[in-house]
């Protein structure tokens, strides 16, 4: 057995005391990522929810056609601005962002990403939904809040 370092034994400590983080952390580093976004983006997210769950819902993942419950990393509800004004407002739920806890961990694991970078890629993704945005657009709104 090959003898450690003292940084690599101090990362190691670290490493091993680590929880996976829950409910309360992922709504922290949801906040964090938003408050990043660029404000003209933000401001166009009047109303909207984000709601952290640690997975889809068994309906959610039927309409998705999912096949386990780590398939989704988040999912855009409601009435996007592009339908918006086709849609009648009488009794419409909020838009929300649902960011899958499980899943982004999952993902995490297994590419070379930070784990604020996931979180931030999958809320832009989502709300870009809302605004009927490509790619592209979804792309250059990250990049600028990275």
């Amino acid at each position: 057995m090959s003898q450690k370092s003292a940084g690599e034994s101090e990362a190691l400590t670290v490493w091993r005391d680590l929880e996976a983080p829950g409910i309360a952390a992922f709504e922290e580093l949801a906040r964090d990522a938003f408050a990043r976004l660029p404000d003209s983006f933000r401001a166009l997210c009047e109303g909207l929810v984000i709601r952290i769950e640690d997975f889809p819902t068994d309906e959610v993942l039927d309409e998705m056609d999912a096949e386990t419950p780590f398939d989704l990393l988040g999912l855009f509800q409601g009435v996007g601005r592009a339908q918006a004004d086709a849609v009648a407002h009488t009794g419409q739920m909020p838009n929300m962002v649902f960011l899958y806890r499980r899943p982004i961990l999952d993902y995490w694991a297994e590419n070379e990403e930070t784990l604020g970078d996931v979180v931030t890629h999958v809320l832009v993704h989502e709300i870009g939904h809302h605004f009927g945005l490509s790619d592209g657009d979804m792309e250059a709104i990250e990049d600028r809040a990275n």
